[in-house]
């Protein structure tokens, strides 16, 4: 049973309700201080699996090429759309009062919470591994992150925080369901490679949410599909011919 998919899903769900009918009650002060200590805890959670890095050429190179991809697909467009059409029909079912910011500032910060809930290393990482053993430690660690994360973000966004449970969660039982056929066919550098390379976008993703930089977070997603063929084709053939 997706024990840990079912637990993650509703954090987001109750941490978006709570910020939405409760975030008035903050300060902007408040608000815009706790979203630069998560994001520096992005950050943080970027910088510790980047680390466990084994194939340094295979990782770059597939986050520019997973980029490229999504930049020439425009993916990132298209999941600005999709995030569009979520809030326009929460807003018909739920009416909220949202703090007064920019339409392009709205909908960025949406993306970066959307990545950040639906394509991070460690939730993917967490699937499988609670699909393949039972053990949603990893996921649960999370779900108490992102509790909060939604809480904060749903008193800027509103209710469509706690709709970005549902494609969080096909995502992650999808993977949960096909943990048995990939893990297998794994190997502890290729893991270690993908987290790495999950734990870049984490970073892009701190950088967003702190407003430093604002990385293309939605379009480097491609890079997480093909971290994992790239780290075992350099470890396979390229490795030992260089080695």
């Amino acid at each position: 049973m997706p024990i840990g998919v079912i637990i993650n899903a509703c954090s987001i769900a109750v941490g978006g309700i709570i910020g939405t009918f409760a975030g008035h009650k903050l300060t902007h002060s408040f608000k815009e201080n706790i979203n630069l200590v998560f994001g520096l805890c992005s950050m943080g959670m970027g910088i510790s699996t980047i680390v466990l890095m084994e194939n340094m050429p295979a990782v770059i190179f597939s986050i520019i090429i997973g980029t490229t991809i999504g930049l020439a697909i425009h993916l990132g467009e298209r999941i600005n759309k999709a995030a569009g059409g979520m809030q326009k029909m929460i807003s018909k079912f739920i009416k909220t009062d949202k703090v007064d910011v920019p339409e392009d500032e709205f909908m960025s910060t949406l993306v970066t919470v959307i990545v950040l809930f639906c394509a991070s290393g460690t939730g993917i990482y967490g699937s499988i591994i609670s699909g393949m053993n039972g053990d949603h430690s990893i996921l649960i660690a999370k779900s108490i992150l992102d509790l909060f994360t939604a809480l904060i973000f749903a008193c800027t966004l509103g209710m469509v925080v706690s709709a970005i449970a549902i494609p969080q969660f096909v995502i992650f039982f999808l993977l949960f369901l096909c943990a048995g056929a990939i893990y297998p066919m794994t190997t502890p550098a290729m893991i270690n490679d993908f987290k790495a390379c999950g734990g870049f976008i984490m970073l892009a993703t701190g950088f967003r949410m702190v407003k430093l930089r604002m990385f293309p977070t939605a379009d480097m997603i491609p890079a997480m599909v093909i971290i994992m063929p790239f780290s075992w084709f350099w470890a396979t053939y390229i490795l030992p011919m260089v080695s």
